[in-house]
């Protein structure tokens, strides 16, 4: 594992975190541990990443110890744990594959007739970001739904 790399793609998701933080107006006291979240993210997904797992696979289970992870917050925190959840895994989007499939999905509409290589290539990425977007949503939710399951006992 590249050490550089991991600590590159830490601190990069922390900032990110905090930046969306502060569009998200989490006050200023929070935004420390909008960073932790975001941090905690991107480094599972790269570890995960350098261990051989897919794109798809590896931000699950980054989503999933977010989820874990602001769960065990207190309730009487200065950040509610919506929005941890939120900023933690919205550096994990993958806007590069999002780009591609639109520009391939552009190219398609402008060539006649289409080339099964644009459509394809256009295809597996609109997937791609349907899976990883997917699997963040589902890693977030199911803490928190266990929780609720848990909770009304």
């Amino acid at each position: 594992m590249d050490l550089s790399q991991l600590v590159q793609n830490t601190v990069c998701g922390g900032l990110a975190a905090a930046g969306f933080g502060v569009l998200f107006n989490v006050g200023f006291r929070g935004l420390t541990w909008c960073a932790a979240s975001g941090a905690l993210a991107l480094a599972l997904r790269t570890i995960a990443l350098d261990g051989g797992w897919s794109m798809e696979a590896a931000s699950f289970v980054a989503a999933l110890a977010v989820g874990v992870a602001v769960q065990l917050v207190p309730s009487r925190f200065p950040v509610s744990r919506t929005a941890l959840h939120v900023v933690g895994c919205v550096p994990m989007i993958p806007g590069a594959f999002a780009a591609k499939a639109i520009l391939g999905l552009f190219a398609i509409s402008a060539q006649h007739p289409v080339t099964n290589e644009t459509f394809i290539a256009s295809m597996d990425n609109a997937l791609r970001v349907t899976l990883i977007v997917g699997a963040l949503g589902a890693g977030v939710a199911i803490p928190s739904l266990l929780r609720v399951q848990n909770d009304s006992r």
